[in-house]
This record gives structure tokens, sequence and C-alpha cells, in this order.
């Protein structure tokens, strides 16, 4: 909530010099002036007129003069710095108003615009310090801070969490002008620094009542919401996006809000629009990466991700994504170094060492994988994925015996998960436990039924067992999940057989082999649409489409070879043609996806 904070606070700066100025008094030049301090005076006229007209370079020009004639009065500078504050070249201006108090160190003008500087240029604990003796000053002469001060002095005491004193400031300042809604926003933003959310949600209602389209106040609520996670959170942020497209911080968080509620394709766009507006901001561009990443746009993401590694190069967590994201795209070699360094930033992150122990299995370095997966296991014993992947690692070594008892301390710890049993079953068929095996395949498919390899090695085991009506209701079952398989049908026909059902295991001997001639022609329709692919990039437009045509030769239904066709035909300017291959390449899509 601190920098929703600063999204409010720069709205208030044009109130502060105005109201500071309109106390000054320039009584200096009154006493037997100079021609040079007649010209300041005069100067100093013109640039309080030029300010009445909000012209900030023309009263900044004559309070320039001023101070050049009059280098010994601290009214000028007092002038000068005020209006370098307001136009919002702050650190100037801090320093004139500096040079003001030392000539004269009880000017009340230039102590109140001084603190209102520090704490607009986030310096609040020097603030505070010229608040104190404003107020000091204005005690002793019975009279009462401004309110614009007083909001200022609120958010110095809430950025140095002193946040009782800050809330009561600030309802001080409310009291002066109950219906200014970026006050009662502020006040909101100080109950939810204390996680008050009760009084945070009333202010901001209260804001919004005093004006709904408050940019900052439905966007604070958004916030206070969510940090709750009560209902209403993600309508209360896109209000605020809508009202304000062009505020980065608004435009983050409501990504950030729509990746967390499961709706990628959306906060990409926002997180896209928010690096846009923002664009050294490796918040918006990690949080970017990671939506990305989710949405397997890896290409993306990776540049992202290199991008806030090298701005950012102490943060283990995006080494440890930015490694996941290119094992992911299968570049395990490049991964290795860039999860090396995050085990070495964060040694007791487990997700480091389980992310570098899958670069090392890529890579076959199945030792290097144990290793790190050791590590993680002291760091977490009874982390059943741990297990599980250690087993897996092991099994990947053919150590059956260092795997099973891995894979059963999965199974245990977890008994929800599907692997471990189905993993198991696998070693225990290949160690001739066939009973052990069915035990385990059927634990595992009971909870993942989908599974059609479990399924088919069911088959094979029940087979095995000679227990035949279940070994054909598997394969069965294995050849509805996997219509494409020839094997299953394969395992059929030999347990048929063992039957006597000739018949039907001949029927299924041709299913496969006509599944297997298929998926020839499918490894011919997709060497033969590469090859097309490559000469269409290299501008052989007319040698690509007797490639793409010969793909489809050998597999009519190859949809990509259809779209190959179509942008082939498209440059050569045959448009329905090129519109008829993508009617067809749409059509297959479609069909795949029933």
């Amino acid at each position: 909530m601190g920098v929703s904070m600063h999204i409010a606070n720069t709205r208030l700066l044009t109130s502060v010099v105005i109201a500071a100025f309109v106390t000054f008094a320039f009584a200096a030049f009154a006493q037997g002036p100079s021609p040079s301090l007649k010209q300041a005076d005069i100067d100093y006229r013109s640039g309080f007129e030029a300010l009445s007209r909000n012209d900030l370079n023309t009263a900044l020009q004559d309070f320039e003069k001023v101070v050049r004639l009059a280098p010994t009065a601290e009214q000028g500078y007092s002038a000068l710095g005020a209006v370098l504050v307001r136009m919002g070249r702050t650190s100037e201006g801090i320093r004139e108003l500096e040079k003001a108090l030392t000539i004269k160190s009880n000017d009340s003008s230039a102590q109140l615009n001084l603190a209102v500087a520090y704490e607009q240029s986030e310096q609040p604990a020097k603030a505070l310090l010229w608040f104190a003796k404003v107020e000091t000053t204005s005690r002793v002469e019975k009279r009462s801070l401004p309110a614009y001060a007083i909001a200022a002095y609120a958010r110095a005491l809430a950025a140095t969490q002193q946040f009782s004193p800050a809330v009561t400031r600030m309802k001080e300042a409310i009291a002066e002008d109950p219906r200014n809604a970026e006050w009662q926003d502020e006040l909101g933003s100080i109950y939810a620094m204390q996680k008050d959310w009760p009084n945070a949600k009333s202010a901001f209602t209260t804001a919004l009542e005093a004006n709904p389209n408050l940019a900052t106040a439905h966007f604070h609520l958004g916030a206070a919401l969510e940090a709750q996670n009560a209902p209403g959170a993600l309508d209360e942020l896109t209000k605020a996006y809508q009202l304000a497209p062009q505020n980065s911080v608004i435009a983050l968080e409501l990504g950030q809000s729509l990746a967390a509620a499961g709706d990628d394709e959306q906060a990409v766009q926002v997180l896209r629009h928010a690096l846009e507006l923002d664009p050294a901001s490796t918040a918006a561009a990690y949080q970017l990466g990671l939506a990305l990443q989710r949405t397997d746009k890896m290409n993306d993401a990776i540049s992202l991700f290199q991008r806030v590694a090298a701005a950012e190069t102490g943060n283990a967590e995006v080494l440890i994504n930015l490694g996941l994201a290119l094992c992911q795209m299968q570049m395990a070699k490049e991964a290795v170094p860039v999860l090396q360094h995050a085990v070495a930033l964060a040694h007791e992150n487990i997700t480091a060492h389980q992310n570098l122990a899958a670069a090392y299995v890529q890579l076959s370095q199945f030792d290097d994988a144990v290793g790190e997966l050791r590590t993680a296991l002291k760091l977490s014993p009874s982390a059943p994925q741990l297990h599980y992947n250690l087993g897996l690692a092991f099994k990947m070594q053919d150590d059956a015996a260092d795997a099973i008892p891995e894979l059963e301390s999965a199974e245990k710890l977890d008994p929800s998960m599907p692997e471990p049993p189905f993993v198991l079953g696998v070693l225990y068929m290949q160690a001739g436990r066939y009973a052990d095996a069915a035990r385990e395949l059927n634990t595992s498919l009971k909870l993942q039924p989908d599974n059609g390899d479990g399924w088919a090695t069911l088959g094979s085991v029940y087979s095995k067992l000679d227990k035949l009506p279940e070994a054909v209701a598997a394969l069965q079952e294995a050849i509805r999940r996997l219509p494409e398989q020839p094997d299953p049908h394969l395992t059929l026909a030999a347990v048929l057989v063992k039957q006597n059902h000739i018949s039907e295991a001949t029927a299924e001997r041709k299913i496969a082999a006509g599944l297997m001639h298929a998926h020839m022609n499918r490894q011919q329709a997709e060497v033969a649409t590469n090859s097309a692919n490559s000469l269409l990039k290299s501008g052989k437009v007319e040698n690509s489409i007797i490639e793409f045509r010969n793909a489809l030769s050998y597999d009519p239904d190859y949809a990509e070879a259809h779209v190959g066709l179509a942008n082939a035909l498209q440059q050569q300017g045959k448009v329905a043609e090129a519109a008829v291959e993508r009617q067809k390449a749409d059509m297959l899509k479609k069909q795949s996806q029933r």
C-alpha cells in the first residue's frame, strides 16, 4: 500500500504552494530600498501576479531575478523554492528553501514549504522535523496549520509507521474539508497499512461517495478487499483501471489479480500495457513473464525473465523461473548455470534444487540430479513430490532397488498422487512381481482413469497373471483412451489367442497394422511439411507447394500441411484456393478437439 499512498499524494502539491505564497510578505524591501531592491520588489510582485495566472515559468524567471538582485533576503529564495517544488523540481526547490532558512531560520513560510517538499520527495524523517517546528510556532502564535499541511504531516507520520498520530492528523485535515475524497482515500490507506480493514474499507467507501470517479480510491479498495480474499476486489481494480488507464501501478495490480483469478489471457494484455506505461518496471516484466510462461509462450517469457535477472542479479526467484522456462523449452544446457546460480543465492530453496535436478535429468546427468534431490529432501524430508522425483531419477538409471523405496515413501506420504503407484506398477512388472504390479496400477488408475498407458500396462500384467477376462477389459479401456496407438491392439490380440478367439485376434492385428501404417504416413507428412516450410521461408514458393502436396499425399488429414499450402498459395495470389485449404485445416483441427 506504500506505493498507492504516493499516487494519491501527487495531486496535492498545487494547493500547498499557493497557500504558502498567500501568507508571504516581502517586508525587507520597505526599509530605504536601493535601486536593486526596488527592482527586486517589482520582480517579486510580478512573480506573484504570474503565479496567480498559474504562469509558473514567468513566476520562476521573476523570482530568479529577485534572488540575484537581493541575495541576502530570504523571501526571494523562499518564493523561488516554493515555485520549483510546485513545478516538480523538488530537489532544486529544497535547496532554495534551505538557503532562505539559512538567512532567516524562523521564516515560517519557508519552513512549511520545506516540510512539504521533504514529504513529497519521500524523506519523511526530515519532513517531520520541520513539521514539528512549524507546529510549535503555530501554537505559540495561536493559529492552526492549514489543512493541506496537516494532511502532509499525516503522510510523513504514516511513512515512518507512526500510524496512530497519522490517523489523528488526517482526520483533523478531513474535518477542515469533509468532502475531500483524496484525503478520505489517504486515511483509508493509513488504516490499510495497519491491516485495519474495516476502517480502511469505510474510508475508501466514503471517498468514493464523495467522488465516484476517484481511480485511486477504487484501486485502494480493491487492494484492501484482495488482501482479505473478500469478494469484489477484481471489480474495484477493473474500475480503477478504466478510470486511469495510463496508471502503470494500477495496471500492474490488476494484471496480477487477473492472473491470480486464473485469467492469464486477460492478465497478459493488461500486464503488457503496464510494461508499455513503465518500460523500466521489473515487477511488470516479471509478472508478464510468469503469465506468458503459464500460457506456454515460453520464448517471450524467457526474454522477460532474462531482462529482469540482468537488472536484479540477486533475485533467486527470477532465476528459478527462468531456469524452469529454459527446461520447458528443452534448453537444459542453458538452464543449468542459471539454476546453479539460484541455488547459490538461495540454498534453502527447495524449488531451486528441484528445478536444477530436472535440468540434469534432461541432460542425462542422473547422478547430479540425485544429488540435488537428496539435498532438497534434507530440507524437506516429508515432501512426497521430492521422494517421487528421486525415485524417478533412480528408475532412469535402471536402479530399481533404490527407486522402489522412494516411490513407496511418496505413495505413503500422499496417497492422492497417481504417479508413484503407476511407476511402482511398471517397476514391479519389470521385476516379475505381477500381483504387486496389478495392485499398484489399479490404485493409480482409480486416481487417474484417463491414463491410457496405465490401462495398457495393467492389461499386460493381467495377461501375465492369466487373468484373461480382466486383461481384455483393461486393454479395451486402453484402446478407448488411446485410439491411435497400435500396441494395445497387438497385446489384446495375444490375449484373445490365449482365449482361443482367433478371428477376433486377427481383427485386432489388422487394426494395429492399419494404425502403424497411418503413423508411418503421418511421420512422412511431418517431414515433408517441415521441408516445405523451410522452402517457403527461403522464398521458394513453387517448390514449397510441391512439398506441401507431397505431405498431403501421405496424410490428407494433416492439418499443418493444409495451413502451409494455404500460406504458399496466398503468396502466389491464389486467394480462393488458399481459403479452401484453410477451411480444410480448420475443420480437421475442430475434429481433433472433439
